[in-house]
């Protein structure tokens, strides 16, 4: 199926797309439901900047073999979504995607308060493919679907305690009501957080053909490198489902990794399977605390 000519109705579908059950977690009213490092003393210096290996097949590329990657300690990324209040027409569900306001606030509080510095995924790369060094307690903050209230609340909020995060965006959602718009994603990256790559439209990548590639990855990554003026190097799965058959289509356009949820590392292509947990929006900031704990 070739996405670019979805009818009218169905593009507006789209908006009810999320990682894993977007069927019940955006839309118009959004009702239910990816710079400075921190080094280890604390202080903030200018990282290297993000996206700078030319585009193109990076299948060649030499790294490290996956028994090195998966012997590293995996780092906490945690994956965030809608940042709102919830409403009383929101579904039980899709409370797990909407973090009230207050809640998010107290999780960004826990993180600076217990000493995490917050990474990008070129950081990670590094780490996970040459052992490069890492800040203290690291943590890579990751939000998905280009929700309006990332821009306006999420990274207000990060900039108090010098985060840095990575968004990732779906095209079709540019300059949609209640998510962001070109200027407003460019603005994320000139701040020095990262711009990674969401689709187009959200559709699952296990389903994808032929020409699907070209709508789904191509096409939307050329857009965000024009919106940005920067290489885009990293990619999160819709849903988190990905399939083997995915892995070398994304490195022929470009990709060093690709983000999944919380499910079991590919053992062949470990970058491209890198593991995230949902920040659900019924975690207080202890939950939080002890998943992050828990699960990496």
């Amino acid at each position: 199926m070739k996405y670019s000519f979805l009818p009218l109705f169905a593009a507006a579908l789209i908006f009810t797309a999320g990682c894993q059950s977007k069927s019940q977690s955006n839309g118009t009213d959004k009702n239910t439901k990816d710079t400075l490092t921190t080094t280890t003393d604390g202080t903030n210096t200018p990282a290297a900047e993000e996206g700078q290996v030319a585009t193109g097949d990076i299948s060649k590329m030499k790294v490290a073999d996956a028994k090195t990657i998966l012997a590293r300690k995996q780092v906490p990324i945690l994956c965030y979504h809608q940042i709102r209040d919830w409403r009383a027409k929101d579904s039980k569900g899709a409370k797990d995607y909407i973090i009230p306001i207050a809640t998010f606030k107290d999780h960004m509080k826990m993180l600076a308060d217990s000493g995490y510095h917050t990474i990008l995924p070129d950081q990670l790369y590094d780490y996970l493919n040459n052992g490069t060094k890492l800040p203290s307690k690291p943590i890579m903050l990751t939000f998905d679907d280009t929700d309006l209230d990332q821009f306006t609340i999420a990274a207000p909020e990060m900039k108090k305690y010098g985060f840095k995060g990575v968004f990732f965006v779906m095209t079709v959602s540019l300059g949609r009501p209640n998510y962001m718009s070109r200027d407003q994603v460019k603005a994320l990256s000139d701040m020095g957080h990262v711009i990674g790559s969401h689709t187009w439209d959200h559709h699952n990548v296990k389903k994808y053909q032929g020409q699907d590639w070209v709508t789904q990855i191509e096409k939307p990554t050329k857009t965000l490198e024009e919106i940005t003026g920067k290489n885009i190097h990293h990619f999160a799965y819709p849903f988190g489902l990905w399939n083997p058959e995915a892995i070398p289509e994304l490195k022929k356009r470009g990709m060093k990794s690709a983000f999944i949820l919380a499910t079991k590392r590919d053992e062949n292509d470990p970058l491209f399977t890198i593991r995230r947990i949902i920040a659900s929006g019924y975690w207080s900031s202890k939950t939080l605390s002890n998943s992050i704990k828990n699960s990496f």
